[in-house]
């Protein structure tokens, strides 16, 4: 396997988690190039469950490095909490690694985050009020704390000395109440530096020499790309830039080591918080599909929004990010409706429209065109046993139209297939044969 990126090419919640502890059996190293502890990827080996937020879920294969890149933002108490839970439950975590140049989450992004948030009122962007938005804005603004400034205390210390002032007047300005003490803050992030500290490395320097060696890397998204800062649904967006031309950068490498970019297409479409979801179900069918599909926030808990899977934004994904694969994930939850629909196109008014509105006015008048495909029998044990020993050709034929269909109008294949949500439970297609049909 050479280097691959996997990312969301939906809303999140595609199942990146699964793809990636999937495809790290052969890798060597994964790399977490964005985003903070407001992502959830969950991984069930046999029936235990884990859910990680800031550690590569590669972390769960023996003997993989797990790297956190420069382009994550850390709440290291967060981190710390994820490091003690995954040891006591047996997961070795001495292959973590933690770029020295990573963004800090500070006590004040967090009650900046929900201060914002309330001051909208009935403009909220949904946000998980983890403080991953006021440190973005501070690593841009270059008001940020990175990881190697907490294992060096004059350095912290300074600062501090101007940072929490300056943010002290920004909560007041805010009504919010709350008093920082620098002292304390001080005290406990070094604390948090010198129990992370073993971990902290220049992790850019670490991936290159890995690629220049041919070892095989996995750069693993955080969020989808419809969450992207520039090319989302605007202003329902997290903070940082989800599509695969940031892996690169987030990771601290050349983008000319990339080899292929996998995008994970959950076989419907769900979306957390607010915004304009041209395919949303608000009957029957989208509560069936969210129950199948126990389609609750990893993070937040939060219920998902579910409706028929979107190929105008999927389709859209590829296009920012370069797909050569298709990684498709809870294709068994579609099991059991005697129809499913898959959204062609959309139509404004009447005209179709030539591509992803960034008006979210306009999205909002988009009306989701339909093609409808027949149904299939929900997989029982013996049939799931049965394809997954035999592979693609014993799907049943409604599911393997599903799939050939998806791919004819992506026009890339798919090369893993998610049948259900334990890690074994998952197909490798990229040695099928495969070629693009014309449209």
């Amino acid at each position: 396997m050479p280097s691959v990126v996997i990312i969301g090419s939906q809303w999140g919640d595609e199942g990146k988690g699964k793809i990636v502890d999937f495809l790290a059996n052969e890798a060597n190293m994964v790399v977490r190039f964005q985003g903070g502890n407001n992502a959830g990827h969950s991984v069930k080996i046999g029936e235990d469950l884990f859910a990680l937020h800031h550690i590569p879920s590669g972390i769960l294969r023996p003997g993989k490095l797990a790297v956190i890149g420069n382009g994550v933002v850390i709440d290291p108490g967060v981190l710390i909490n994820e490091l003690d839970s995954l040891e006591d439950r047996g997961v070795s975590v001495k292959g973590l690694r933690i770029s020295d140049r990573a963004h800090v989450i500070m006590p004040y992004h967090r009650l900046l985050d929900g201060a914002e948030e309330r001051m909208r009122k009935g403009a909220k962007v949904g946000t998980t009020g983890r403080g991953i938005g006021p440190s973005y804005s501070d690593k841009t603004a270059r008001l940020g704390i990175r990881m190697g400034d907490l294992v060096d205390e004059s350095l912290l210390l300074e600062k501090l000395e101007f940072l929490v002032p300056l943010k002290q007047r920004i909560l007041d300005a805010y009504q919010d109440g709350t008093k920082l003490n620098k002292g304390s803050i001080a005290k406990e992030y070094l604390a948090y530096g010198q129990r992370l500290k073993e971990y902290v490395t220049d992790t850019g320097a670490l991936v290159q020499d890995a690629l220049e060696k041919k070892r095989r890397v996995l750069f693993e998204g955080a969020q989808g790309t419809m969450l992207d800062i520039d090319h989302g649904t605007y202003p329902f967006v997290t903070s940082s830039t989800t599509v695969s031309g940031n892996a690169a950068s987030g990771a601290g490498v050349s983008p000319l080591h990339i080899d292929d970019v996998y995008g994970v297409v959950k076989a419907y479409t769900t979306r957390v918080g607010e915004g304009p979801f041209p395919t949303e179900l608000f009957d029957e069918i989208g509560s069936k599909i969210a129950e199948k599909g126990g389609e609750f926030g990893t993070t937040t808990g939060r219920a998902r929004r579910c409706g028929w899977l979107d190929l105008v934004v999927t389709n859209y994904a590829s296009r920012l990010s370069g797909f050569t694969g298709i990684a498709m994930t809870k294709i068994d939850v579609l099991g059991g409706f005697d129809e499913i629909k898959v959204c062609t196109h959309y139509t404004v008014r009447g005209k179709k429209m030539a591509c992803f509105p960034s008006d979210l006015r306009v999205l909002k008048e988009c009306e989701a065109k339909y093609v409808t495909l027949p149904g299939w029998e929900e997989m029982g044990e013996e049939q799931m046993r049965r394809i997954l020993a035999k592979g693609f050709a014993e799907l049943p034929k409604n599911m393997r139209s599903y799939v050939k269909f998806v791919e004819k109008q992506m026009r890339i294949p798919v090369v893993v297939l998610g049948l259900g949500r334990r890690r074994n439970e998952t197909l490798d297609l990229r040695k099928r044969k495969w070629r693009a049909r014309p449209r």
